[in-house]
């Protein structure tokens, strides 16, 4: 897909990937051209919406400087799924209400997190070192993170808001798991604290910013390192936490259904995220809020609406998109106006065929192409082929 627009009126331009993007989104792009760090140009994909300080669907390139509040407040958010060997011929509605019930019996969802005596250990373990190093340096991250949340209980939860799981059908009847999530509490808890931090360092400089949002770590700076290495932490958490769930998932399928095996290597990708990348001759921290990577050859997943169709896509390696493509449905409208524009009858009618968990939280908005419902958490299990699978 070729550029659509570009934005010069800032130190940088602004390429965006559709011609389909609203005023407040486009002023939010040129605060984040006009930064002086900012590098050749800043990418916006086909997904582009309004987020908080940066715009979700960027792809900001910086030089020896990064944004906190870019990289976002669900540290290494993203998706992973995996292609079983069995067909929908080998589905049928009782044992697929079975796996439905396990699951949510097995995942922890919204706030919940597994009980002291089901942590997922083994999974858990590599990541104490860490954190107790980031947490003799910064004690305050503990009140960050609130004293009810266990970050050990939480590896192999889903969380709320857009996560969810899915078992779902190719264009080919393949049985597919899919899921989405991120670094939950422990991933928020680091992002807020380094997020007003950063504050505070421009209001001590007397640095004016465009928007607060937008508020940076320059290398070298005190917090630069620290932050650099609690990001990384909570990527790794995050992708870990993808990983343990979907084998959770598996184990929850392989009780209910006939015999199988994973076919392809599990698409684990970040679309919320930070990372040092070459571009433009220069080696650049890259964030990508809403956008995963793309280059020649990677593999990575742009998830549909409830409903709607998903798919597995392959890396053209485009660089002036920072080798990045979009990362999913987009938004029209927020979360507040879906839920006073759609209704319950609307869900219904939009998830027919569909196994879905309905409490009231879920079902009081649709979540469609235009938007997503203020959620819980979601599992659902589709009983007919819809995603499709491209490279």
């Amino acid at each position: 897909m070729p550029i659509q627009q570009v934005i010069h009126d800032q130190r940088v331009p602004v390429k965006i990937w559709t011609d389909d993007v609203d005023e407040r989104s486009k002023a939010q792009l040129a605060n984040i051209a006009s930064l002086p760090f900012v590098h050749h140009h800043v990418a916006a994909m086909a997904d582009v919406h309004l987020g908080i300080g940066a715009t979700i669907g960027s792809v900001i390139a910086t030089h020896k400087a990064i944004i906190p509040a870019a990289v976002g407040v669900d540290i290494g958010c993203g998706m992973v799924a995996a292609r079983l060997s069995i067909t929908a011929n080998e589905l049928d509605e009782k044992s697929l209400q079975r796996v439905f019930d396990q699951i949510s019996r097995d995942v922890p969802v919204g706030r919940a997190q597994h009980a002291d005596n089901r942590v997922l250990a083994d999974a858990a373990r590599p990541f104490e070192p860490g954190l107790k190093a980031l947490i003799e340096r910064h004690p305050e991250l503990l009140k960050a993170f609130g004293k009810f949340s266990k970050w050990a209980n939480q590896m192999g939860t889903l969380g709320g808001g857009n996560h969810f799981i899915e078992v779902c059908l190719d264009e080919a009847n393949q049985v597919w798991v899919m899921l989405h999530s991120g670094s939950r509490g422990i991933g928020n808890a680091i992002a807020s604290y380094f997020i007003e931090l950063a504050r505070k360092d421009m209001e001590r400089w007397m640095i004016q910013l465009p928007d607060r949002d937008l508020a940076y770590f320059p290398q070298g700076s005190e917090y630069f390192a620290d932050y650099v290495e609690a990001v990384h932490w909570a990527q790794e958490y995050a992708m870990q936490n993808r990983q343990s769930m979907l084998e959770l998932v598996l184990a929850a399928l392989t009780r209910h259904l006939p015999p199988f095996k994973v076919t392809t290597e599990a698409v684990n990708c970040h679309h919320n995220y930070v990372a040092m990348e070459h571009h433009y001759g220069e080696d650049v921290w890259v964030t990508r809020k809403g956008a995963i990577r793309a280059r020649a050859g990677d593999v990575g997943i742009v998830p549909g609406s409830m409903g709607a169709r998903s798919f597995i896509v392959r890396g053209k390696g485009n660089l002036e998109s920072f080798c990045s493509s979009a990362h999913g449905a987009g938004r029209r409208m927020s979360r507040t106006a879906a839920e006073k524009h759609f209704t319950q009858a609307d869900l219904v009618q939009q998830t027919e065929g569909v196994i879905w968990c309905s409490r009231p939280r879920v079902s009081s908005a649709a979540r469609t192409r235009a938007c997503w419902t203020r959620s819980l958490g979601r599992t659902r299990i589709l009983r007919r082929s819809w995603k499709t699978r491209t490279t």
